[in-house]
């Protein structure tokens, strides 16, 4: 998934719940970056309401990056020109 994929339809099908770290006892592997995410890190299990079986677990930052919507360009910065010296 991309940042700013998820809309707000798509989020209403979706339970969210944030997991706390001592509840973490498993190791899952988050579908945003593929990497692991170890027992005793906090994280978001994210369970579709009408496929309670394809639950996934995702790093926060993760699941973040694909549900707010992408920033926009950066204004370019103004230059400033050299001082001659002398």
């Amino acid at each position: 998934m991309r940042p700013g994929e998820l809309g707000p339809a798509d989020l209403d099908d979706l339970e969210v719940r944030h997991i706390q770290p001592y509840q973490a006892l498993k190791t899952y592997r988050c579908p945003g970056c593929e990497q692991e995410i170890p027992p005793g890190i906090g994280h978001k299990v994210v369970v579709p309401r009408l496929a309670p079986d394809e639950r996934r677990h995702w790093h926060t930052s993760c699941w973040f990056r694909v549900t707010r919507p992408p920033r926009p360009p950066a204004a370019p910065t103004k230059t400033r020109k050299p001082r001659p010296r002398g």
